[in-house]
């Protein structure tokens, strides 16, 4: 890839964690592990070809056209949430992927918005990702690392957090946060 094809490619994905909170290629990845997927399943039920994800993932391509794919994709981030604390099972998740699939959008997101609005606590795993999302929307990794280590000298519980929420895996930022709910 040359200079121009990065340059463009992280310029489609920073448009990308404007508009979505992330690159799609982390939150199609993300999606494809808690849902026991692959590409060519996740493409199917989000209603995109293959390639066309493939090219959202890459970051050659920033932005999902169809507004109806937008709110599949979301509906699908509600639903790995939920098998991710155990409130729907794998078989139960199967079933909801092809309704998901069917959708045009709409009243369905509507309707599981509402449901879900009254379902309780978050998970942590949905926590840490809003914590990673916000610290990874406001800066970049290696800015987030350089701001960890201006500040491990003075206050090393702090330079850990950003470290880990800010740069780290999510099953490190979970383990974290449980660590500190006592």
């Amino acid at each position: 890839m040359d200079a121009a094809q990065q340059e463009a490619t992280a310029r489609a994905r920073e448009l990308q964690r404007s508009w979505y909170g992330e690159p799609l290629g982390a939150l199609f990845r993300r999606l494809i592990e808690d849902l026991g997927l692959n590409q060519a399943r996740l493409a199917g039920v989000l209603g995109l070809s293959a390639p066309m994800l493939s090219q959202l993932m890459s970051g050659q391509r920033a932005k999902i056209g169809n507004p109806a794919v937008v709110q599949r994709v979301q509906l699908l981030q509600e639903l790995s949430g939920q098998v991710a604390d155990g409130s729907v099972s794998a078989a139960e998740a199967t079933e909801r992927m092809d309704e998901i699939k069917k959708s045009q959008g709409g009243s369905v997101l509507t309707n599981t918005g509402q449901s879900s609005s009254g379902s309780g606590a978050p998970t942590v795993k949905r926590v840490v990702r809003e914590i990673q999302s916000l610290l990874r929307s406001v800066s970049a990794a290696g800015d987030i690392i350089d701001a960890a280590d201006s500040l491990a000298g003075t206050h090393p519980e702090l330079a850990e957090f950003l470290r880990v929420y800010g740069a780290g895996r999510t099953s490190d930022a979970v383990a974290h946060y449980q660590a500190h709910q006592s």
